[in-house]
């Protein structure tokens, strides 16, 4: 895109990214009071962020596809308009179902623009700049998920709950305004929509998530295996759909190209690894080094900061350098840094904690960057929608099975000690395995066959 109507688009994508990031994670800080003021067990409470969560990865999609069939910039604004009135919805909420409706609603705005977030920045940036691009935009969503539980915070401090959500609305009508002038208008491509494959989608990913959460807080086992089987049973239906589809919902014509499928695998081991490590550290700091939330909060920041300098020189240095080559860098200093986080010693000082989660947010910001510039920038530029959802859809994929790793450790006793890092070490030395396998130029050059099938 020409200049200055670039930086229209650009502000107005990472603005609708910090908005978006932000909400999904502000509302953890809220949940007691929420509970407190709504006359809910906390418990119950805990749903105003998994039904976001859940209603997300369920959606992505199936949205990413619709994307190419009304136009991405149309998808984006009504996504990002649907959010906007949830939001606001949010301040009036007295009773839990009615918060939780909204929030469902939130979450498929959020979803929607979500999902052609990539592609849009396809489009924005030159193709010498997409490492750039999309490195900044790995920023954004590396501060946004540091700073909403210290904006959550902060808010509660001077004002009741329900201003959590609202403060939000007035930047996402500017996201909205700034994105109506500047964001690309992406042709839609005209194709049939797989509306059997959407339904399929939404029940695959929401039996099995399903299915997981309960096995995990308390439900039956035998009520919580039948979900998630039937979610599997759904899942096979879903690839043998999409398999004989020529708009697939599940991007399974990418998946065939070896260079995509393998960095969609790293990035899901990944995201897990991550996830599994942030989820189940502060209970290892608090009860069994005796650290206050406070103290573990500074020692846990290092992480998201490191990210937030190092993704966006990866992004730039992976227009010239191979991505598996710095993926598999990246993921080697992971590894290392969580060895060095399973070993800390028996009294460490804050100090010894905060220079490996540094170590280990370098390594994480050295990864994700570049994997996200070879998905986008390898698929087919008809299907560069679908590629954007895909690469959202693993991420928060990877990190529900994460979040749920970390109940099932902490529920079998083993989740305060060294175990999860052990286990997120393991998950990194896959992870860089697979980033270093796509430097194997046969399974960088997808065959005449690949090609066909990726751009149907």
């Amino acid at each position: 895109m020409p200049t200055p109507r670039r930086y229209l688009a650009i502000a107005a994508i990472s603005l609708g990214t910090v908005l978006t990031v932000i909400d999904g994670q502000i509302a953890g800080v809220a949940l007691p009071t929420i509970a407190r003021d709504l006359k809910v067990d906390g418990s119950a409470s805990v749903l105003v962020v998994t039904v976001y969560q859940l209603v997300l990865v369920m959606t992505l999609l199936p949205f990413s596809a619709l994307g190419d069939r009304i136009g991405l910039k149309r998808l984006y604004q009504g996504g990002q308009l649907v959010f906007t009135i949830a939001t606001a919805l949010c301040f009036f909420a007295k009773s839990l179902p009615f918060l939780l409706i909204v929030r469902a609603f939130q979450a498929l705005g959020g979803a929607a623009a979500l999902s052609v977030m990539a592609a849009l920045i396809r489009s924005i940036y030159p193709a010498r700049q997409l490492g750039r691009g999309l490195g900044l935009n790995t920023v954004f969503v590396s501060v946004s998920a540091a700073l909403a539980p210290t904006a959550g915070g902060a808010i509660l401090a001077v004002a009741p709950w329900p201003w959590v959500f609202a403060v939000g609305v007035p930047f996402a009508i500017l996201s909205l305004l700034l994105g109506r002038i500047g964001l690309p208008d992406v042709p839609p491509r005209g194709v049939g929509y797989d509306g059997l494959g959407a339904v399929y989608c939404i029940l695959t990913f929401g039996l099995t998530i399903s299915g997981l959460e309960a096995s995990v807080h308390g439900g039956s086992p035998v009520v919580a295996g039948a979900i998630v089987g039937a979610g599997l049973i759904f899942a096979i239906l879903l690839v043998r759909h999409e398999l004989s589809e020529p708009h697939p919902i599940m991007p399974v014509d990418l998946l065939k190209l070896p260079v995509l499928a393998l960095s969609a695998t790293c990035a899901l081991f990944a995201f897990v690894a991550s996830m599994l490590l942030l989820l189940s550290l502060p209970f290892r700091l608090q009860h069994g080094y005796g650290f206050t939330p406070g103290e573990v909060g500074a020692m846990i920041a290092p992480w998201p900061f490191t990210t937030m300098f190092v993704a966006p020189t990866a992004g730039i240095l992976s227009d010239k350098v191979p991505a598996g080559f710095l993926g598999g860098i990246g993921m080697a200093i992971a590894t290392v840094a969580l060895f060095l986080l399973a070993m800390l010693p028996a009294q460490p000082h804050w100090f010894d904690v905060a220079w490996r989660m540094a170590l280990c947010g370098s390594g994480f910001g050295l990864f994700l960057s570049p994997n996200a510039r070879l998905v986008v920038g390898s698929a087919p530029r008809t299907r560069m929608a679908s590629a954007g959802g895909l690469i959202s859809t693993v991420r928060l994929t990877g990190q529900t099975l994460g979040a749920t790793l970390v109940a099932t450790l902490l529920a079998m006793g083993l989740g305060e000690g060294r175990m999860p890092a052990l286990i997120a070490m393991a998950l990194t030395i896959v992870a860089g395995a697979c980033s270093l396998a796509r430097l194997n130029p046969a399974l960088r050059r997808p065959s005449a066959g690949e090609l066909e099938s990726g751009a149907a």
